[in-house]
Parts: structure tokens; sequence; C-alpha cells
């Protein structure tokens, strides 16, 4: 089915299959930290109760976050934004000097459909993503590796969820200061005022962000 036309005005930024993948990503991810929380607060574990039933679904919520990429990845749209978050060019170094200085002008913050903390943040996440699961699962079935190697699984994963927990609160604040943003991805455009301005080297096939 070829994309709808887009109002004038706009340019589309985030196919359906896109969308899909970062929405059940995320609430999966929430889950996971949610139910983590009730796991480690005492006042939140006294609180929900069912301690079992929590256990339950954090571990299957923790499993399962990888599933909705993997079935994204059958989506064209999805595989070419993976391949530009896995590049880091010149301009996102200067992206990232600018950062460093405090610059905020536009121009001294230049980026394509990503910018460089966008891509730093996808690498991060999906390393501790990886990291979590195979330490999960090690405190999950027991008998798959020693004590020791279970004690640092143990170690490993309560600090690294809540590195993830920390992480996760700083995105979730840049996307509530950039409504544009949350827009892109609920309704998968944007206006292109804030595509050249936010992302001037952006340019999809077809798609000249200068024009209008």
């Amino acid at each position: 089915m070829p994309p709808r036309p887009e109002a004038p005005g706009r340019v589309r930024r985030f196919s359906r299959p896109v969308r899909w993948v970062h929405r059940t990503t995320a609430a999966l991810m929430l889950t996971c930290v949610a139910t983590a929380a009730c796991l480690y607060v005492p006042q939140l574990a006294e609180l929900v109760g069912r301690r079992l039933l929590v256990v339950t679904v954090h571990e299957w919520s923790g499993l399962l976050i990888p599933v909705p990429l993997l079935a994204g990845l059958a989506a064209r749209s999805l595989r070419a934004d993976l391949r530009r978050l896995n590049r880091f060019g010149p301009h996102d170094r200067q992206w990232l000097r600018a950062v460093r200085r405090r610059d905020h002008r536009p121009e001294s913050r230049p980026a394509g459909k990503f910018n460089a903390g966008q891509k730093l943040y996808a690498a991060w996440i999906a390393g501790a993503v990886l990291v979590m699961a195979g330490t999960g699962l090690l405190m999950w079935f027991t008998g798959l590796a020693p004590l020791m190697w279970r004690t640092g699984a143990t170690f490993v994963h309560d600090w690294l969820a809540l590195a993830i927990g920390i992480v996760l609160g700083g995105h979730i604040a840049m996307a509530l200061t950039d409504p544009e943003a949350r827009r892109g991805m609920r309704t998968g455009s944007v206006e292109r005022r804030w595509a050249r301005r936010e992302h001037p080297l952006w340019r999809e096939p077809g798609e000249r962000l200068e024009d209008q």
C-alpha cells in the first residue's frame, strides 16, 4: 500500500511499522521497569503485593523486549532507520562537541534523520537489553551456571536496571520538551520547518526538506 499523501508543510518521518516497534518496545520496557521497582522498593512491594505474579510479569516482559524489533525487521523502513542509527559521521562528532560546549545554536548541531545523541542512546539501550537478558536468564534458571556466576549476574542486573531507569527517565524528559518529535512518533509526520531546524541533513528518497 503506498504511503498516504502528507498535508502541505509536513514530511513523513516514521512509517507505521517503525511506530509499532517503538510503542510495543516502550510498553514492554516500562512494564519491566515498573515491576522491577515493585520488587526492589519495599513500599511499592507492600502496596502491590502478589510478589510471584510481579516476578512472572517482570521475567516475561523482559524476555519479550527484543521480539517487536525482530518482527519489525521484515519492514524495509525499519531496516533503513537501523542503518541510519548505526552510522556515525563527522557531523555527529560536531553535534557532540556542541553539546559538550553547551552550544544550542542549530547550525552548531547538524544532524541527519537521527542526531548523535539519539544514535548513542539507541546503541546503549540495545547493549543494555542484551546484558539484562543474559544476566536475567542466569538468575531465572539457576542450573545454568555456578553460584559465583549467578551472584555476579545479580549484581550486574540490579545496578544496570538502575542505570536503565535513569536513562529512560532522561529519554522521556527530553521527549516531553519537544512536542513535534512526539507528534512524529505518534502520527508519522512532522513539520518541515522543524525538520529543517532539528535535522537539516536528513533527506528521504524523493523528498526535499528545503521545499515549501
